[in-house]
C-alpha cells in the first residue's frame, strides 16, 4: 500500500503547528514559574541551546551541505535552508559590520508567532521567541564558530519585522589552523 503524494508534507505542517502550540505553552508556563523576563529569557536561550547543539547533527545529514568558507557563506546557510528545513520560512540576510562577522536575519514572517497578537504590557522585556538565539548559538559552536545571538527587532514588540542578530565573535583568520609537521 503506497502513501497519497501529498501526505508527507501534510504531517510536516501539523507537526510544525503542534510544534508552534506546544512552544506558546511552554513559554506560558515558564512566564508562570519565573516572576522576572530576563530569567524566562535566560530559559528559552538555554533550551535552545540544547536543542542546536542536538540539531547540527540532524542538520548537516539532511542538508550534505558543504563547509562554509566564511561567515557570509555560514548567515546564508542558516537563513536559506536552516530556516527553511525546520520552520518552513527563508530570512534575508544582510551584513551589518565592515568586518564582516555581525550578521542580520530579518523575518517576515516568524513561525513561532502564528497564535501570538501581542505580549502582555507586564511581559514588555521577554524575548518570546529566544529560544530561536540558543539554537542559532548552539549550532554554531557545535562546528567552532562561537557567535553571540541576539534579537535586535521583534514584532512582538511592535517593531516592523523581527530581526535576529548574528556576530561571530572570532575573527576569520583565528579560525584557520596549521598543520604541524
Amino acid at each position: 500500500m503506497s502513501r497519497p503524494p501529498g501526505r508527507k508534507q501534510e504531517n510536516h505542517k501539523i507537526s510544525r503547528e503542534l510544534f508552534v502550540l506546544t512552544y506558546g505553552a511552554l513559554v506560558a508556563q515558564l512566564c508562570k514559574d519565573y516572576e522576572k523576563d530576563e530569567d524566562v529569557n535566560t530559559c528559552l536561550d538555554r533550551m535552545g541551546y540544547g536543542i542546536g547543539i542536538r540539531l547540527i547533527d540532524d542538520f548537516l545529514a539532511r542538508s550534505a551541505v558543504k563547509k562554509c568558507r566564511s561567515y557570509s557563506e555560514t548567515a546564508d546557510m542558516i537563513a536559506q535552508v536552516a530556516f527553511k528545513m525546520y520552520l518552513g520560512v527563508t530570512p534575508s540576510v544582510s551584513c551589518s559590520s565592515a568586518a564582516g562577522n555581525e550578521f542580520s536575519l530579518i523575518l517576515d514572517k516568524n513561525p513561532l508567532v502564528d497564535f501570538v497578537e501581542e505580549l502582555p504590557a507586564e511581559r514588555a522585556s521577554l524575548c518570546y521567541c529566544n529560544l530561536l538565539c540558543g539554537v542559532i548559538r548552539g549550532a554554531l559552536e557545535m562546528v567552532h564558530l562561537a557567535a553571540e545571538v541576539t534579537f535586535l527587532q521583534d514584532r512582538l514588540k511592535g517593531d516592523a519585522v523581527t530581526e535576529i542578530g548574528i556576530t561571530f565573535l572570532r575573527k576569520a583568520e583565528d579560525r584557520k589552523h596549521k598543520r604541524k609537521k
